[in-house]
Formats: structure tokens, sequence, C-alpha cells
């Protein structure tokens, strides 16, 4: 018997230290104002086309977003380009389709229906091009990866030189902010690196905030009308409340006169 209870309050000792460790490890992620947060939060459009620019200059040569269609660049609750805007941003991607008459597959300019155009033909071209790993699909990254937006943003500015004491193998980099701090993706990010048409200046900060709003808006583009939803769920609800108070308010009165 005492040989089980020093055995149990050992394993509680070794699992303290872990926790402590772990604790000891999380780092904090930066902190920036998402104007899409809170009850009456709401997408910024023209950070959403930032981002979408960021996307496709810097993000599209290695990830995808397979489950955004071009039409969606140009829907309500979205970055809300025009219909023509997003038809030339469409028809600026060449798309594979066929096959024609004479059975050969063939290119053409994409359409307002078609998918995102991808980075890779498949899953091993995309780990051959990378060193064997493989750029993950940015449609629900945001969802996907703990921390949520607060991570990817901190992420795209948490690369540094690693401290002493720890080595990294060639085409590893050090970002404290990654799980594990090793990451194969290199820093993409650099001040100036694209030329906003609106004349923001594009500093990583911005850039990593208009990016990772347009992720945002890919995993939850229905985002809005659940918060107008929600809002008026609760009106309902605080009516339905007043309500039922003053009818069984009015129901005791008459019980008690009655009595």
């Amino acid at each position: 018997m005492k040989k089980l209870l020093r055995i149990f309050f050992l394993l509680i000792l070794i699992t303290g230290i872990q926790s402590n460790s772990n604790a000891a490890e999380k780092v904090e992620y930066l902190k920036t104002d998402w104007s899409f947060k809170g009850l009456f939060g709401k997408f910024d459009r023209a950070a959403l086309q930032r981002g979408y620019q960021v996307y496709t200059e810097v993000c599209s040569s290695c990830h995808s977003m397979k489950y955004l269609s071009y039409r969606n660049l140009a829907e309500k609750g979205g970055p809300e380009f025009t219909e023509d805007q997003a038809k030339v941003i469409a028809a600026s991607f060449e798309v594979k389709d066929g096959p024609n008459a004479d059975g050969d597959m063939f290119t053409r300019p994409g359409k307002l229906s078609d998918k995102f155009v991808m980075p890779y033909e498949n899953v091993k071209a995309a780990q051959a091009a990378n060193g064997g790993a493989y750029p993950p699909d940015m449609s629900v990254l945001v969802k996907a990866r703990g921390g949520g937006v607060d991570y990817i943003y901190s992420l795209l500015q948490g690369y540094e030189d690693p401290p002493v004491g720890v080595t990294l193998d060639d085409g590893v980099y050090y970002n404290k902010y990654m799980y594990g701090n090793k990451i194969k993706m290199s820093n993409q990010l650099s001040d100036g690196l694209v030329e906003y048409s609106d004349g923001t200046n594009a500093t990583v900060e911005q850039m990593s905030k208009d990016v990772t709003t347009f992720l945002m808006w890919a995993a939850e583009p229905h985002l809005e009308a659940r918060h107008q939803m929600g809002f008026k769920a609760i009106i309902y609800l605080i009516i339905l409340t007043v309500l039922v108070y003053f009818s069984m308010k009015r129901i005791w009165s008459r019980i008690k006169t009655e009595v």
C-alpha cells in the first residue's frame, strides 16, 4: 500500500513539473483590434481587399484556398469587389479545362464560377517543391489552429534569430510563436513587399493584419449575418421575457385577489 502511495505522489509531482514547464514555454500572442470581433463586429472591406492582394502576391504561390470561388470575392459580406472587378481577377488566372471535342485538355481564362487556382497539381508535387513539407490549405486555417487569428497574426511577425543553444536544420527557421518554435516556411513578409492600391503603407504589421482578416472571412464568410441574427435573437428574448414577466404578474395578482 505504501509503495502504491509513493508511486501515486510521484506521478502527481511529475505532472505538476510538466504543467509548470508548459506554462513557462507558453508565449502570449500579439494583440490588435479586430473589426469583426464582438456582437456588432463587421469585416473591414478595405482590409479584406488588401488581404486578398497579400494572399495573391505572397501566399498563393504555395498555399491553396480550395473552398473559395472567384465569385465569392463579389458577394455581400466579403471583400465586395464589384462583379466586373471579380471577373477581371478571375480572368487573370489560367484554368485547366476539358476535354474538348478532340479529347484534349486545354487552358482558358478563369471565370467567376471557378475555384481558386491551386498552386500545385497534387500533394506530392507540393511536398517535392517545399522540401518535404506540405503547405496547408488556407481556406479554414484560422479555425484549424489554436489561437485563431491572434496566432496567425503573431506567427507572420514571429521570425527571429534562434536563441543560444538552439540549432536548426537546413530549410528550418525559428519562430517564437510556432508550436515547437521550428517552421519550414521562411519569413515571407518585409516592409513595402506589396504596393497597396489604396495607398496604405504596407508594413509587415499591416500586411499581417490584412491577410489574417482575409483568412478569417474565408473561414467564416457568414460571420456578419450570424452576428445580426444573434442580435435579433437577443432582442426577441428580451421582449419575450418582459411579456412573460408582466403576464405572470397579472395572473398572480388575480390569484391573490381571489384568495
